[in-house]
């Protein structure tokens, strides 16, 4: 089991998040076409590494997170709220 270090409720245990999805992804434009929405939604690379995903705190404060994790050890890198992590990326990467 994960423990998830939550930066407004602590240490938490796994049960008590939601897996979102890869905070990797970028959704393409409106006008990209169903192949690129394809890509979006069905393809992913399975990599053994470092990985940036969202998790949503649903059983205490209810916020969505981006957390780094590795892939194969289940190692917790870093945690902080979408908002933030939203707010360093391009504008074309949100």
């Amino acid at each position: 089991m994960l423990r998830i270090p939550c930066p407004w409720c602590g240490l938490r245990d796994e049960i008590e998040f939601r897996y979102r999805g890869d905070a990797t992804a970028i959704r393409p434009a409106g006008d990209g076409g169903v192949d690129a929405f394809f890509s979006y939604v069905y393809e992913r690379d399975n990599r053994r590494d470092w990985h940036l995903e969202w998790w949503l705190h649903t059983g205490g404060c209810r916020r969505l997170l981006e957390i780094e994790r590795h892939t194969l050890t289940h190692e917790i890198r870093s945690v902080r709220d979408s908002a933030e992590a939203l707010s360093a990326r391009p504008a074309a990467a949100r």
